[in-house]
């Protein structure tokens, strides 16, 4: 080869299983002039015996003239043991080619190998490349340069990496793969090294020679990536290597940063032969590329066979056989097919192809197998079917094994079962509106359960010269290796020319050779424009039922299974750490706010780990950003949701970061971390910095609950929701659909379900899981749609939730459309009744609404009325009472009538909240009472009132809630009945043939002794008995006292015991229950003064106890607003108070002539509302409006006037669209 030789001095080291010779200058040859073209040179070597030999680094000094040297291979003779050792090169030493080193590292590979080679008639080039590459590592380096002023340098760059079994030496990093000047400001350049047995990496040394205009060099970090060892590490720096700045130091040592290092699947190496026909024209200075396919749609990822234009200007010449050595990913035994193409690009892009060969070692034994894929046909736009792709399937397979005598046996076997290649004909159709073609150039990937076609460009229209008109349907025609049956299709277009944006209607995809058709309903924009402006889109075949992975909650869910780190990364176990066995995956809330320092933000990742009791704890749990933020920033509130294992009772909380630079650290205000199925919030309070040069240089912090403050808030219950989208033309949405869900035990707030990518299309099932109120059983939902975004009609099939512990599933179906115009109902809102068991639990009906004006002056109103009914099962929602037997409504000792026919039923009612919106010029309004006939029931409710709704009489609310009259009240003095259920433990001598004893502990007196007589067998093992007593009224059941006795007061003899699990109490007149835990062995004795006492764990309120407890109640509301800066606001503050009995609806806080809210101020309200009972939680929001509607809330006290019970909810947060985490809404539970 032109200019092989090399005048520089020349060093070599030899490795073998004992050691090594150390690095020895290679003097005395046996030619005047050593290491000139084309000539072999003989030293020797004298040491140790060294064993078998395993490798040899060899390098020169690069300080000659003509210094670039061109290696072909080493041979080594052990004189001792007469043994040969090959050492194949065939790679040059010098800065200004190949990959710029000028040291390799070298193994050695059999006689029979390199015995092959010589007898090829072919130059055997890099023919051992395969081999040589299975026993080594490339490592692929990538080096950023900060991004500051004068961080780039003009010095010479070097690195060593040092593994646990060796280093590479000096490493010149000068053949940097895109960048001629290296080493710029904010720049990642790339370089390439490889290396033998270092084992795994340890440590990086990185530094330059001071030399050059501007040597001073900010590195920010270093990326190693081995595809071979299937790890990335990262090698964080972050300062000076500056002789004037930091320390002065130019060379300094990284150590991997555990947190960023990512793990893979390994790859494996691929010797590439492409073969360039013998006819005219036939090579291609194009950039080509290749993609592997194994079984199943296994695949490589497209590997471009150039690196840059001189390789792409060297390589595919005509007759040329060019071989490239690859790492990818393993596909399996057996390679289907491969697709070959170019971009069409340069000065010749034309190529014909001749044939490829892939070469790959045994699994099993030394030795190679090599695949011939036959092509023989041009990949040019000017020849032939102008395709620049092909797919193409083996012909023949040539194995060659090495044999225990040290010869290569090959054989060679036609392949018989490959794929064939198909035909698809795809039809395209444009929708048909305004605007809807496209000028652009449109790509398509069509996938199949055996591969895919890779991306191609839909250029040829059959029948169409200007194609993707309004209405028009485009066909062309793909050829490719057959897919299976096909499932997905990839579409977008380049946003090219002028008219880009487009309108799909739908694609139809045939398979010539099976006659099958593909039907894929699209009906979407890809548009920068319009929509959710994305221009590439995947659709799935019509029908299709496997997994779309629509829900990023469920992918938590799945990446959060146990033993799995999130990102794949190793996380050190602790020595005691309990390994959490497959058990639920739970939600864990996350709130994170960063300290209002200047420097306390980072770019950092961050990560949470939960500790149960006997060191369980979670997968780290990483808190990864919105796409849209890129760090957190000083001040800010962030909030996430992750999912990981159930640990039970939390214990501790572990919160760190990835960050291993001075500039990565961050100063950690507060963390909040809420388990919503356990009902719990926990808000440790944090003040200190994870950086490690700031305070004790620690990076992680490890909270104990135990300082921690606690709150209690509303337990929730995963349920896994599918909503499925009907299938009729414009059946998909982008608008905003809520979901609020009513069951035997409360109603949830109403909920947004996020779009979240391609949700809500037309014939699709989107599952995803939703955080519920324990209110099971579940009886209806209501669905909510606001008609925004571009598509704000919806059609609706069905909705179905799972309760996936307790395997409940009910199904609401509508089949309808929720819709301003289109569908029977112009509605946007729906109820569905659940249905179980081909049950409905809801039955329908007709509501007639009977409003009375009273009869005083200017009684009556020319407002909008507006009225919500509540019942046992939830609430009818929002109904305006517009359309009356009158003309004029609500007037003066009138009676207006309303009808509202098929709604569900909510069973028996228990108040109403009716309102005006105060417009007119008479809005003013005293209604007397309100009567509501439920037809199905054939009953009617009388909701009294007789107040004023007007807000200059009374006490100026225009919204009242009005309890219903006919419940009867119960005489608390009379006696009422008491059903104790028992159940005994199934387990062994759990049993008793004695009786026992009951005494119920109520909040109001308590019961006398119940004894439980043990008639005809009761408390068997497993069984549940029950038994009925008499008492006067307890008031609520707080706990209970149980005792075991003989009959009729025997002595004992020997110790008996009975095994009790749990003991229900239920209140017969009002139908409350209360529940005990028990699982305890009470002796027996022979008197009643030996007894265990229980509290309850969970009672159940009935309706019929809560309608007697809501009565008309003032509630002081106190607010105060939080002393800092700017904490006042002049926007519209509103409220929503929640208890055990309901809720308040939505009420605004206002005082005439004053200015509320007001940094520093307390403001006083007093709103009647009927008793809310124990309080849960409070809203508290406003409207943005006015100039300075940001607001620092501290916090919200709220007293019931009638039994002066005061709840205190903390806030201490801002609700402003510029600050914290931008919520100008936030939810507070009482601090007890």
């Amino acid at each position: 080869m032109l200019g092989a030789g090399t005048d520089a001095k020349v060093y070599i080291n030899i490795y073998g299983e004992n050691g090594d010779t150390g690095e020895r200058y290679l003097k005395k040859s046996n030619n005047l002039n050593k290491f000139e073209r084309a000539k072999e040179d003989m030293f020797t070597v004298t040491a140790v015996d060294l064993g078998t030999l395993k490798k040899l680094r060899i390098r020169h000094d690069n300080k000659s003239s003509y210094s670039s040297w061109y290696l072909d291979r080493v041979e080594i003779v052990d004189t001792k043991e007469d043994i040969t050792y090959y050492f194949p090169c065939n790679r040059w030493l010098a800065v200004d080619e190949d990959d710029g080193q000028i040291a390799r590292e070298l193994v050695p590979v059999d006689e029979a190998f390199m015995k092959r080679n010589d007898d090829d008639d072919e130059d055997s080039g890099t023919a051992l490349g395969l081999e040589q590459k299975s026993m080594s590592t490339t490592y692929t380096i990538k080096v950023k340069t900060g991004d500051k002023k004068y961080a780039g340098t003009d010095a010479n760059v070097f690195a060593i990496l040092f593994g646990e079994n060796d280093d590479t030496g000096i490493i010149n990093l000068k053949a940097c793969k895109h960048y001629k000047n290296k080493f710029e400001q904010g720049m990642i350049n790339e370089f390439t090294v490889e290396a033998v047995d270092l084992g795994d990496l340890e440590k990086l040394r990185i530094g330059h020679d001071n030399s050059g205009g501007s040597t001073g060099w900010f590195l920010d970090w270093v990326e190693i990536d081995a595809p071979s060892q299937g790890q990335r590490l990262r090698f964080p720096c972050g300062r000076w290597l500056d002789k004037g700045e930091d320390d002065g130091a130019i060379v300094r040592d990284l150590l991997p940063a555990e947190l960023q290092t990512e793990l893979y699947t390994p790859f494996v190496p691929y010797e590439i032969k492409i073969f360039t026909s013998d006819v005219f024209c036939a090579g291609t200075d194009a950039d080509v590329f290749i993609v592997l396919y194994g079984g199943k749609g296994v695949c490589t990822q497209q590997k471009h066979l150039c690196v840059n234009k001189r390789e792409r200007r060297l390589y595919f010449e005509r007759a040329a056989e060019d071989m490239f050595i690859v790492e990818l990913e393993d596909i399996g035994d057996v390679i289907e097919k491969i697709r070959i193409g170019h971009d069409n690009q340069g000065t010749n892009p034309g190529w014909h192809l001749d044939r490829a060969e892939i070469r790959r070692q045994l699994r099993k034994g030394k030795g190679s197998e090599t695949t011939i894929f036959p092509c023989e046909c041009w990949l040019a736009k000017s020849e032939e079917d102008g395709e620049t792709i092909r797919e193409l399937v083996p012909s023949d397979i040539i194995t060659e094994k090495l044999l225990r005598d040290g010869t290569l046996k090959s054989t060679e076997i036609e392949v018989e079962d490959a794929l064939e290649t198909h035909e698809y004909k795809v039809s395209v159709r444009t929708g048909d509106m305004y605007g809807a073609g496209t000028d652009a150039n449109v790509f398509l990937t069509i996938y199949g359960d055996l591969g895919d076609t890779g991306e191609r460009k839909l250029s040829k229209s059959e029948g169409n010269s200007n194609k993707f008109e309004r209405g028009e349907v485009d066909r062309f025609t793909i050829e490719a290796v057959d897919l299976g049956q096909v499932f997905k299709i990839r579409i977008r277009h380049d946003n090219s020319n002028i008219g880009a944006d487009w309108n799909l209607d739908q694609v139809e995809v045939t398979d010539t050779e099976t006659e099958e058709v593909y039907m894929f309903l699209c009906e979407r924009w890809l548009s920068m424009k319009k929509e959710d402006k994305r221009i590439d889109r995947t659709f799935f075949v019509k029908g299709y039922e496997g997994d779309r992975n629509t829900d990023p909650n469920s992918q938590k869910t799945a990446a959060a299974k146990p033993g799995l780190d999130r990102n794949a990364n190793k996380k050190k176990k602790k020595k005691k750490q309990a390994v959490v066995e497959e058990g639920p995956i739970i939600p864990y809330h996350f709130t994170l706010s960063t300290g209002a320092d200047r420097d306390a933000g980072t770019t950092a990742r961050a990560y949470v780990i939960m500790l149960g009791p006997g060191e369980v704890e979670t997968d780290r749990l990483w808190l990864d950003l919105p796409k849209e933020k890129t760090c957190f920033a000083p001040g800010t509130m962030e909030n996430f949701v992750c999912y990981g294992a159930d640990v039970g009772d939390l214990k501790r909380v572990e919160l760190g970061h990835n960050g291993a630079t001075p500039e990565s650290c961050w100063l950690v205000d507060e963390l909040a971390v809420a388990v919503p199925t356990k009902g719990i919030k926990y808000i440790f309070p944090c003040k200190c910095w994870l950086a490690k040069d700031r305070g004790d240089g620690l990076t992680t912090r490890l909270f104990n609950v135990l300082d921690s403050s606690t709150i209690n808030i509303i337990r929730k219950v995963v349920y896994v929701t599918t909503l499925v989208t009907g299938d009729t033309q414009y059946a998909g949405t982008d608008t905003n659909i809520f979901l609020t869900v009513f069951g035997a035990n409360g109603s949830t707030e109403e909920m947004l379900l996020p779009k979240a990518g391609d949700r809500f299309e037309r014939g699709q099932e989107d599952t995803f899981n939703v955080e519920i109120d324990d209110i099971a059983p579940l009886k209806k939902i209501r669905l909510r749609v606001d008609g925004t975004g571009s598509r704000p009609d919806w059609f609706l099939d069905n909705v179905q939730m799972r309760n996936p512990i307790t395997e409940d599933l009910y199904t609401f179906t509508y089949e309808n459309w929720l819709s301003k115009t289109n569908g029977p109902k112009r509605t946007q809102v729906c109820e569905l009744a659940a249905v179980v068991d081909e049950e409905e639990m809801v039955e329908r009906t007709t509501y007639t609404i009977t409003v009375a004006t009273s009869d005083v002056g200017g009684a009556g109103t020319d407002a909008n009325v507006f009225l919500i009914v509540f019942g046992e099962y939830g609430d009818t929602g929002l109904l305006a009472l517009k359309e009356s037997g009158a003309r004029n409504k609500f007037e003066r000792k009138m009676k207006d009538v309303f009808r509202f026919a098929d709604m569900l039923s909510l069973g028996e009612l228990s108040k109403i909240r009716v309102w005006h919106d105060n417009k007119g010029p008479g809005s003013g309004w005293h209604l007397e009472y309100v009567d509501v006939k439920d037809d199905t029931m054939e009953e009617a409710f009388r909701f009294p009132c007789d107040r004023w709704l007007a807000k200059g009489r009374d006490d100026g609310q225009i919204m009242r809630e009005l309890a219903c009259a006919n419940n009867d009240t119960v005489d608390l003095n009379e006696k009422t009945k008491y059903e104790i259920a028992t159940t005994t433990a199934n387990t062994d001598h759990a049993d008793t043939t004695e009786n026992a004893f009951i005494v119920l502990e109520g909040k109001k007196a308590r019961s006398k002794e119940f004894v439980m007589e043990n008639k005809k067998k009761k408390f068997l093992c497993g069984a549940t008995d029950t038994f009925e007593f008499s008492s006067k009224h307890l008031g609520e059941i707080a706990g209970i006292s149980i005792g075991h006795i003989t009959k009729e007061g025997k002595k004992v003899k020997g110790e008996a015991f009975w095994h009790v699990m749990e003991v229900v109490v239920t209140e017969k007149e009002l139908g409350n229950k209360y529940f005990f835990h028990c699982d305890a062995r009470i002796p027996l004795a022979a008197k009643k003064d030996q007894f265990q006492t229980f509290e309850s764990y969970k009672s159940i309120e009935s309706f019929a106890s809560k309608v007697r407890n809501l009565v008309p109640v003032r509630y002081e509301i106190i607010v105060m607003t939080g002393d800092v800066k700017e904490a006042g606001t002049d926007a519209n503050v509103f409220i929503t108070i929640y208890g055990v009995n309901g809720d308040s609806g939505q009420r605004q806080l206002r005082q005439k002539f004053r200015n509320l809210f007001e940094r520093g101020h307390t403001d006083r309200f007093v709103l009647e509302m009927l008793d809310m009972g124990e309080l849960l939680r409070v809203t508290v929001e406003h409207d943005n409006s006015g100039s300075a509607a940001g607001w620092f809330l501290e916090c919200v006290e709220v007293t019931n006037t009638a039994n002066s019970v005061t709840t205190i909810f903390q806030c201490g947060k801002w609700l402003d669209v510029t600050k914290a985490d931008g919520q100008i809404q936030r939810v507070l539970y009482p601090k007890y």
